[in-house]
C-alpha cells in the first residue's frame, strides 16, 4: 500500500504529512511519560521484526496480486499505540529513504494509511475492548479474534484512504466508485492473512512473556522463557524472514499496484490499466522528491543498483532490519523514553 508521489497533489501530500506530524508529536508527548524501560529493546526487535515481514509478499490465490503486512496492529499490541505509531514512522522513513519503497513526497500519506490507523483505531476499537472485555472468551481467542479483526478493519480503512486522497489529487483516471470497488475486496484479503500472522506472533509472546500483551490478563499465566530468550528467537526470526524468505516472495503486484495497472502477463485483468511509466499528478514537488530519493536509496526496490542478484535483496532484509531496530532505539534514548523516573 506504498504510494507513490504520482498519486497524490502537493497540496494533499501537504495535508497527510501535517496529520502524521501532529500525531507523532502527541504520541512523543506521551511517551515522555512512560515508565517501561524494557519496552526499549521490544520496540527495537520488534520493528525489525514488521520491516522483515513487509518484504514478504504472499499471493492472494486467484488474483494476480499479493499483499504484505503493514505491522500496526502487531506493533500496538505490544507497545501501545504511541510507541508502535512512532515505529511505524522509522520502518516507513527508512524504506522510503534508503530503499526507494513509496514516494518520499507521499511519505506522509503513507504514514497515515499504513500506520495510523492499525495503531490507534486497531487498538482503541479493536485489541483493547477485546482483551479488556468480561466475556468467558480464553486469552489465546481473544488474542486470535482481536488481530483478525484489527487487520481487517484497518487495512480497510487504509485502502480507503488511498481512494480518497487519490480522488482528491484529482487523478481522473481513476473514478472513485471503480477504484473502491478494486482496493476494498483485495485489501480484505490482505487483511484477512495479516491478521493471521500477527495472531501467531503475538501467541507466541503470550505464551513466552504474557505481560509483554498489552491489556491482556497476565496474572497467573507463568512465563515460559525469559525477555532476553524471547527478544532472541524473535531476533533470529527477523534474520531468517528478511534475509532468507525474502527471496521466495511473491512476484505479483501488491493490491495497491494491482488495482492500478492489473497482471494482464500473468492472464489476470488490466483493473484500471494506468500506464506504470506515465501515470497521475505531475509536479514540481514530486520531482524535488524523486531526486532526494534517487540521491538516498542506497539499495532501490531492496536490490543492488543495476544488478539482479539475490543477494542484494538479503544484503537488503538484513541492513534494513538493523537500520530499524538501531534508529528506534536511538530515538527512543534521544526523546528520552523509557527511562525509570527518578522518584520526587
Amino acid at each position: 500500500m506504498h504510494m507513490a508521489d504520482a498519486l497524490l497533489s502537493p497540496a494533499v501530500a501537504a495535508t497527510m504529512y501535517a496529520a502524521s506530524a501532529v500525531t507523532a508529536g502527541v504520541s512523543i508527548h506521551r511517551l515522555r511519560q512512560d515508565d517501561e524501560p524494557q519496552k526499549l529493546p521490544t520496540m527495537a526487535v520488534t520493528s525489525a521484526l514488521v520491516f522483515a515481514g513487509q518484504m514478504i509478499n504472499y499471493t492472494i490465490p486467484g488474483t494476480g496480486s499479493s499483499g504484505h503486512m503493514c505491522g500496526g496492529m502487531l506493533l500496538s499490541a505490544l507497545l501501545g499505540p504511541q510507541a508502535g505509531f512512532l515505529s511505524m514512522i522509522v520502518i516507513l522513513a527508512i524504506q522510503c529513504l534508503f530503499f526507494a519503497d513509496g514516494g518520499l513526497m507521499a511519505l506522509g500519506a503513507n504514514i497515515w494509511n499504513m500506520a495510523f490507523y492499525g495503531c490507534f483505531v486497531g487498538y482503541y476499537l479493536i485489541w483493547r475492548p477485546i482483551m479488556r472485555g468480561r466475556s468467558g472468551m480464553s486469552a489465546r481467542v481473544r488474542i486470535v479474534l482481536a488481530s483478525i479483526l484489527g487487520c481487517v478493519l484497518t487495512l480497510q480503512l487504509g485502502a480507503f484512504s488511498v481512494v480518497l486522497e487519490t480522488t482528491l489529487s484529482g487523478i481522473t483516471e481513476l473514478p472513485f466508485g471503480a477504484f473502491c470497488a478494486l482496493m476494498q475486496p483485495i485489501h480484505l484479503a490482505i487483511g484477512l492473512i495479516e491478521g493471521v500472522i500477527t495472531a501467531a506472533v503475538l501467541l507466541f509472546v503470550h505464551e513466552s512473556r504474557p505481560e509483554l500483551l498489552r491489556d491482556a490478563d497476565a496474572s497467573g499465566v507463568p512465563a515460559k522463557r525469559s525477555l532476553k530468550a524471547t527478544l532472541v528467537i524473535l531476533a533470529v526470526v527477523v534474520a531468517v524472514v528478511g534475509g532468507g524468505l525474502s527471496l521466495v516472495a511473491s512476484s505479483n503486484p501488491d493490491g495497491l499496484e494491482w488495482a492500478l495497472f492489473g497482471n494482464e502477463e500473468a492472464g489476470y485483468a488490466a483493473n484500471m490499466g494506468l500506464d506504470e511509466e506515465d501515470f497521475g499528478v505531475s509536479s514540481g514537488a514530486a520531482d524535488t522528491a524523486a531526486a532526494i530519493q534517487e540521491t538516498t536509496s542506497f539499495l532501490p526496490d531492496y536490490a543492488f543498483a543495476d544488478n539482479d542478484s539475490a543477494v542484494g535483496t538479503t544484503v537488503s532484509g538484513l541492513v534494513g532490519s538493523a537500520m530499524v531496530a538501531g534508529v528506534a532505539v536511538l530515538i527512543c534514548f534521544a526523546g528520552g523514553f523509557f527511562r525509570k523516573k527518578k522518584a520526587q
